[in-house]
């Protein structure tokens, strides 16, 4: 199978609208779960596994779906690049839960559209935010901050500042996607880039930082990795790189200001607390950013 031979759409229909609530709600979600696993398994090692299993499935799918992986098309040094932004995106997302909540972090972590927005223009015209979508950026963003306002003002400086630092490596791996037109291959091809080398990258640091990787796993460790490996690092992610190859990047990067919210949800749903008036205001202001960054 080669790339889908869909054509690029200029706005967001019913399909993309979905997929990336979808994909939304279950990395809000995996953020919650990964903090509850760093407890039991080291955080760069877990990362890694989950990568290696997801490397895995998408080499079946790939068999099964005939889709060449290792063909020369003159994206080797770009997709090498790729997967490196993408390893050490996941080493600060992983390394930083353990400094910090992970709808704290999470907020950090979803300033991705903002490099996206301001970076990708240099390179792609036709990416180009006008003042009305850029209005909704910041009104999205605005919302998620006053979700998450009183833990902001707390410790965990560290944890902030990776998560920031996730945040920009996101971005910079979206705009490289692209600037370098790795679109133009099968979403397949794109994802093997990036689980591969990150896997690889990730495993590599995790034994030079001197992690773990003996002992005994619960059945709550093994769960998680799975469900992170299954539903994230193989579903979403495959999910999320055909639509970068079918969308406008920028307009389907403002949608993921909804998993910090969808993160601060589960992490209520988790503790048994209650969904706050502030939770609820908030994705309404989200929910106003996006219309506003999705106007024809």
């Amino acid at each position: 199978m080669r790339a889908s031979t869909r054509p690029r759409q200029d706005h967001l229909d019913a399909l993309a609208v979905g997929v990336l609530l979808v994909c939304c709600m279950f990395w809000g979600f995996q953020q919650v779960l990964v903090k509850a696993t760093v407890g039991e398994l080291p955080p760069v090692f877990q990362s890694g596994v989950r990568g290696l299993g997801a490397t895995l499935l998408l080499w079946l799918w790939c068999q099964w779906r005939g889709v060449k992986l290792f063909d020369r098309d003159g994206s080797l040094w770009a997709g090498l690049l790729v997967g490196s932004l993408f390893a050490a995106e996941f080493a600060f997302i992983y390394t930083g839960l353990q400094h910090t909540s992970a709808s704290r972090l999470t907020v950090f972590l979803y300033t991705s559209p903002f490099w996206v927005a301001a970076l990708l223009p240099w390179f792609v015209r036709t990416e180009r935010l006008r003042p009305v979508q850029w209005l909704g950026m910041a009104c999205a963003f605005a919302a998620v901050v006053f979700a998450l306002r009183e833990g902001l003002g707390g410790t965990g400086a560290t944890g902030d500042l990776m998560g920031l630092a996730a945040g920009a490596l996101w971005g910079l791996t979206t705009v490289a996607i692209r600037a370098a037109n790795l679109t133009r291959l099968a979403a397949e091809k794109l994802l093997f880039y990036q689980l591969a080398v990150s896997t690889l990258v990730l495993l590599l640091l995790s034994h030079l930082l001197g992690e773990p990787w003996g002992g005994t796993w619960s059945g709550f460790a093994v769960g998680s990795v799975a469900l992170q490996t299954v539903g994230g690092a193989f579903a979403s992610y495959l999910a999320w790189m055909w639509m970068l190859g079918h969308y406008p990047a920028t307009k389907i990067s403002a949608f993921v200001f909804l998993t910090p919210l969808f993160a601060l949800l589960f992490g209520m749903l988790w503790l048994g607390e209650a969904v706050t008036f502030t939770l609820a205001l908030s994705l309404a202001l989200v929910a106003v950013g996006i219309v506003l960054v999705n106007r024809p």
